[in-house]
């Protein structure tokens, strides 16, 4: 003879035995499962909380996997999986006041799953399910870009993002062919490089790659233009044109020149801090009133055809993009005038 007490918060079983008297047999209670995401390589807690009611028997399992055991008042780690030795804690001192909550250390991809938090009181058992979801966050985005490709990649990325290119202007309809390659490393994370060809003399507009999120919480943008090559006389001052995308609240500006293919700093620029960082003090600036407005254009004072012939890149930073702004100048000799 069976039945169950009401209401069912309490959860215990009444059986009769063959001698007609009546046994107490605590149920499980089970709630609604939680779901938490982790940053992959951070620490993590998976929530779990109890009626404290003296001593408590706590065990944490991913799936049938043991994790975490408390028992006679003190951690247990005979049984622990070895995936989780040293990364597991409880909060020892909150337990009499019904924390049984997990610290899980360094996360991993493995780490993701579905645990159970069971604990048991004098009072009953309870079972707890965490859905435990990890991610690795996109940290920046490499852009790189030939005669004929634009290649834009990311690495250690959890899960797979979605990868988006556009043009300025806007190409035309299957003008676009790109391909995209998915490799993991031996820790699960994902690189993610897309190639884009480039048909027919599209050369000089601005290419964009986005790489968005899986869960769509965060979306990277980057882009590349190669402008026209500019020719000018020496000893005539030369603007090489950068603007800031509007979007672009705090950023920084980095101008680099190179002969060959070894870039070499020669100006940086803060924002927020209002700094600049000349090499070529004297001989090229900024105008801090056009960088008010958004402009970052590289003024060079008295071009010289040894030192300034070259290629300048204009990299502009900001929250969760890059863009790049390539431009070819070739000063040449002073014309000599006959008279």
């Amino acid at each position: 003879m069976l039945w169950f007490s009401e209401p069912c918060s309490a959860s215990f079983l009444l059986v009769e035995n063959l001698e007609g008297s009546w046994l107490n047999f605590y149920l499980p209670i089970v709630l609604p499962d939680t779901n938490v995401t982790c940053i992959i390589h951070d620490d993590c807690i998976l929530p779990c909380s109890f009626g404290p009611t003296g001593s408590v028997v706590i065990h944490w399992y991913k799936q049938q996997i043991p994790v975490h055991s408390y028992y006679y008042n003190k951690d247990q780690f005979g049984l622990q999986n070895k995936h989780f030795s040293g990364r597991t804690c409880l909060f020892n001192s909150q337990i009499p006041q019904g924390n049984a909550s997990l610290l899980l250390r360094r996360v991993k991809v493995q780490d993701k799953g579905r645990y159970k938090c069971y604990t048991s009181t004098r009072k009953g058992n309870q079972e707890i399910f965490i859905n435990l979801e990890v991610k690795a966050l996109i940290q920046t985005v490499t852009m790189e870009m030939t005669n004929d490709t634009v290649t834009c990649s990311s690495h250690s990325i959890y899960p797979i993002p979605q990868v988006t290119w556009a043009t300025d202007p806007i190409s035309v309809q299957g003008s676009l062919q790109n391909s995209t390659i998915k490799t993991t490393d031996h820790k699960g994370l994902f690189t993610v490089e897309s190639t884009l060809r480039i048909l027919g003399n599209l050369s000089n507009r601005t290419y964009f790659c986005s790489f968005k999120s899986a869960d769509k919480t965060q979306v990277w943008t980057a882009s590349w233009k190669n402008q026209g090559d500019i020719t000018q006389e020496e000893g005539q001052a030369l603007s090489i044109p950068c603007i800031v995308p509007n979007t672009l609240q705090n950023f920084s500006l980095t101008w680099t020149f190179s002969l060959s293919n070894e870039a070499t700093v020669i100006l940086r620029y803060d924002s927020r801090s209002k700094q600049t960082f000349n090499v070529w003090e004297g001989n090229a600036e900024l105008d801090q009133d056009l960088l008010l407005l958004g402009d970052g254009s590289l003024l060079l004072h008295r071009p010289e055809q040894e030192e300034h012939s070259g290629t300048y890149t204009c990299t502009l930073s900001g929250l969760q993009s890059r863009h790049i702004v390539r431009t070819k100048v070739n000063i040449t000799v002073a014309s000599i005038s006959k008279y």
